[in-house]
């Protein structure tokens, strides 16, 4: 098949040289080749290895139709012409593997149909492309595996947020690329470091409809305090931040009887740690670093006055002046533990003054009130708030100086 289609190229460069009104050279006319090396269709000629039709030339090796021509080897068919495998069509050229859109062009091998093109895996959006692993939908190509609509795999599985498909290549020569191994998105949005905060008033009116806030009864709506304390710890920080009711929020509270009618400790609810307020501040990083009567490494800008969901420092929540509100609600003791049977609210679900004096915490210090989580009991369960004068006999969870607010932690930073 080789000799045969060496010969019908040496009578189509004797037609072309004929139609061309050029003579034939009288040396090497047919040189090993196939074509001659030194006369008009020969190395240098029109015809030959370097003319028209030659090696060189237009229909040649290196012409329009030979291996190095516009349909040759370099030419605009041939293996490295526009088509040929530098060509247009061929494995090289505009479609080829190194042409304009070959393996590294826009349809090729790695083409924009190919593995490595426009939108093959090596391309624009390829495996390291704008988007897909392979390519925009297909595994290396705009649709299909290798291709942009021609390839086997369709839409697979290396489109805009697949992982990588492993379809073969588009419809040109060489096309047979397959597609990345990039993971896709999950839906999921990725928030700044954000997980304590304690309750401002503001928030606790808002969620409660009372000017007076919830008492000692967290349950909003939910069958048991802590839960819906929880509950009430995830609308604030969402309100404060978009997203965050996903980090797990936990209020920092204990109760006597939980699930499994056992008793429940604070500081077993909140996680691992590390813990950061609205602003992006250290609070703590160990569940022992909160053990301590300010959590230990936390930012000297807010360890002495813990901050809201806004990180906002709670002794003056809104730039109007310093209050007494410091009293927050924890039931536990400064190991973060149960601090007693009556400490408790009934569980945090109760506003009835019979039902025990709440212990709490204090969110900022000042003289011998220090401790964050344990320092005094309230006058009672009640729902109220007293942010002026303490009366600590008032059956309130603000008799001291507060409005029942709760700390809350995310078990997510």
């Amino acid at each position: 098949m080789r000799e045969t289609s060496r010969w019908m190229l040496l009578f189509t460069t004797a037609l072309l040289a004929t139609g061309c009104g050029e003579e034939a050279p009288t040396d090497d006319v047919v040189g090993p080749d196939g074509l001659g090396s030194g006369g008009t269709p020969g190395s240098g000629g029109t015809v030959a290895t370097g003319g028209g039709v030659g090696s060189g030339g237009l229909v040649g090796a290196g012409g329009s139709v030979g291996s190095g021509g516009l349909v040759g080897a370099g030419g605009s068919v041939g293996s490295g012409g526009l088509v040929g495998a530098g060509g247009s069509v061929g494995s090289g050229g505009l479609v080829g593997a190194g042409g304009l859109l070959g393996s590294g062009g826009l349809v090729g091998v790695g083409g924009l149909e190919g593995s490595g093109g426009l939108v093959g895996s090596g391309g624009l959006e390829g495996s390291g492309g704008l988007v897909g692993s392979g390519g925009l939908v297909g595994s290396g190509g705009l649709d299909g595996s290798g291709g942009w609509g021609f390839g086997v795999g369709g839409s697979g599985s290396g489109g805009t947020e697949g992982s990588g498909g492993s379809g073969t290549g588009g419809s040109a020569t060489g096309g047979s690329g397959t597609g990345g191994s990039a993971t896709g998105g999950s839906g999921g949005v990725d928030l700044p470091v954000f997980s304590f905060f304690v309750t401002s008033l503001e928030a606790m009116r808002r969620l409660s409809g009372s000017q007076d806030g919830f008492g000692g009864d967290l349950r909003y709506g939910e069958a048991d305090g802590l839960t819906g304390a929880d509950k009430i710890c995830a609308e604030i920080a969402e309100y404060s931040m978009q997203g965050a009711s996903q980090k797990q929020w936990r209020a920092f509270l204990s109760v006597n009887s939980g699930p499994d009618a056992r008793p429940v400790h604070a500081i077993d609810r909140v996680g691992e740690g590390p813990w950061y307020d609205r602003l992006g501040r250290l609070v703590a990083l160990t569940p022992d670093d909160l053990l301590n009567e300010r959590p230990e490494g936390a930012d000297p800008a807010i360890i002495n006055d813990l901050p809201n969901e806004y990180g906002v420092s709670n002794h003056d929540p809104d730039g109007t002046g310093e209050v007494d509100n410091h009293h927050t609600l924890t039931g536990s003791d400064t190991s973060g533990e149960l601090y007693g049977q009556s400490s408790t609210c009934n569980d945090w679900t109760s506003t009835d003054a019979s039902d025990g004096r709440p212990r709490i915490g204090f969110s900022w210090s000042i003289q011998n009130r220090i401790h964050w989580i344990s320092g005094q009991d309230e006058g009672g369960c009640g729902a109220g708030i007293n942010i002026g004068n303490s009366h600590s006999s008032d059956p309130i969870v603000g008799s001291g100086g507060g409005y029942g607010g709760i700390y809350c932690f995310a078990l997510t930073p």
